[in-house]
């Protein structure tokens, strides 16, 4: 109990470290906080009148995509934040004291999490300003909050591990680029019937369309297909089940150099 105690505690202690660094960056101000903001501005006012989505405002649609994809600009700030903390050596400094090396990782991915969840505050402070109105039912904002959470944190743990295997913040910055893409190619912003038939398939196929889908319907008040909510789930969890372990043991074969 007292060494769970201890992890949570060095956790926690790193996650504030995480913050601090975050807060002193205005780089990261911009990129986490500012820029979706900008993007969900953007996305209605000149698509807004041209896409035309069913019987709900463009505005409405693309909430859930562009909460999504908060997630996933956060997880490349993650991702070169652990790269810079390897590359500079003070992760290998930390790892001289007497801590658990995952909970260097969870400290950052904890950050990450609570950044995320201020960046994804902000963009649905935005979308009430231009008219979105979520059903405020207990079960829908649960589903969402739950689904979202899952997202966050499989990109974390995704980005942790790309922040470790990159030589350069520069290559940690490219290759977590690859899960910006991911939510355009879904069916975040258009609907994935509208795409190209390539694109359609591998929309239908990804991780990001059934996860989008089901908050949509959550926030929406419809009913959230049972089929579609257990697939964003399911690649929730095991994106986080593969990545939390890949990236502890890439990061014990890095320092252990």
């Amino acid at each position: 109990m007292e060494k769970t105690k201890r992890n949570y505690r060095d956790t926690l202690t790193i996650a504030w470290r995480c913050l601090l660094l975050s807060c002193r960056n205005p780089e990261t101000f911009l990129t986490s906080i500012l820029l979706p903001a900008l993007m969900m501005l953007l996305f209605v006012s000149l698509f807004g009148s041209l896409i035309h989505v069913g019987g709900t405002s463009y505005t409405a649609y693309i909430v859930p995509g562009v909460l999504i994809q908060c997630a996933a600009q956060g997880s490349s700030t993650t991702a070169i934040m652990i790269n810079q903390d390897i590359t500079s050596g003070i992760m290998s400094r930390f790892a001289t004291l007497p801590i658990r090396r995952r909970t260097l990782l969870s400290g950052h991915v904890l950050e990450a999490y609570g950044r995320s969840l201020v960046t994804s505050a902000v963009v649905l402070l935005i979308a009430l300003l231009m008219g979105f109105r979520p059903a405020l039912s207990l079960p829908g904002l649960g589903i969402s909050f739950l689904l979202l959470s899952g997202m966050i944190l499989a990109l974390s743990w995704l980005s942790a591990t790309v922040g470790i295997l990159s030589k350069s913040a520069q290559g940690a910055s490219s290759l977590s680029s690859l899960a910006i893409i991911l939510p355009y190619l879904s069916s975040g912003f258009v609907p994935a019937e509208h795409l190209p038939p390539l694109l359609r398939t591998f929309a239908r196929y990804q991780p990001m369309t059934p996860v989008i889908d089901s908050m949509r319907a959550a926030l929406a008040g419809a009913p959230t297909d049972a089929g579609t909510l257990a697939a964003a789930l399911i690649w929730c969890a095991f994106l986080t089940v593969v990545f939390y372990p890949v990236s502890v043991l890439a990061m014990q074969k890095r320092l252990s150099r």
